[in-house]
């Protein structure tokens, strides 16, 4: 009995780990969080009552807040505004979020992953440079121009760079409310990984990674 218990668990396990790694399916039309007089907390969601669906109006389900481009630092010339429940309510339940990134020339958006969403990313203005890197080590790059679209496939690395000579603009979309970042040069040397193990990793010397300690590290 165990024996075959074990062989349908194991054919089940991919169905299984599909489902928990998916926002969950909404039981309603939608639901805007009431989280009271507190503000809305991205790990509490779950557990708010939904807003009574008499008193919402069409403001609930509208998101001003990236009309215009945030203020793009020199240091780095790129800025990113994502935007989840938190930001805007009116997304609670229907499983997705986006963002608005804005690039000065030659501006980056440094190698990173979202651990629980895939990404499309719309060129609303210039040419950006985009790409990613596939589990083989296969880059998928090229410019992408204003109006054409490029998916970012979820857990895959992936890169972006305003090649042009103004402002460019793209607006990502996620299938996950949540669909966390994790990017790649500060997670590795901005962390509290061991040196010792950095340094053989990346054949790198102390003064080398104090260096980049330095300039990725919490500030």
């Amino acid at each position: 009995m165990a024996r075959k218990l074990a062989i349908i668990f194991v054919a089940l396990l991919p169905i299984l780990l599909a489902v928990a790694s998916a926002d969950s399916d909404p039981l309603l039309d939608f639901c805007v969080p009431d989280p009271g007089t507190n503000p809305v907390d991205l790990n509490r969601l779950a557990s708010y009552p939904c807003k009574n669906p008499a008193n919402l109006t069409a403001g609930d389900f509208v998101f001003s807040g990236i009309k215009s481009p945030a203020q793009i630092p020199a240091s780095t010339e790129f800025v990113g505004v994502a935007v989840n429940p938190v930001q805007f309510p009116g997304l609670h339940t229907l499983g997705m979020s986006f963002v608005r990134a804005d690039f000065g020339p030659g501006g980056v958006n440094p190698p990173h992953y979202h651990p629980r969403a895939t990404e499309t990313a719309l060129v609303v203005a210039g040419r950006i440079y985009s790409g990613f890197v596939d589990s083989s080590g296969r880059v998928f790059a090229k410019v992408v121009e204003e109006g054409e679209v490029m998916v970012f496939p979820r857990g895959m690395v992936h890169f972006q760079m305003n090649v042009g000579d103004s402002l460019a603009t793209i607006f990502g979309s996620f299938n996950s409310e949540n669909p966390g970042a994790v990017r790649i040069p500060a997670t590795v040397f901005g962390s509290d990984i061991k040196v010792e193990l950095l340094e053989k990793a990346f054949g790198l010397s102390p003064k080398e990674l104090e260096r980049l300690k330095k300039k990725l590290g919490p500030k």
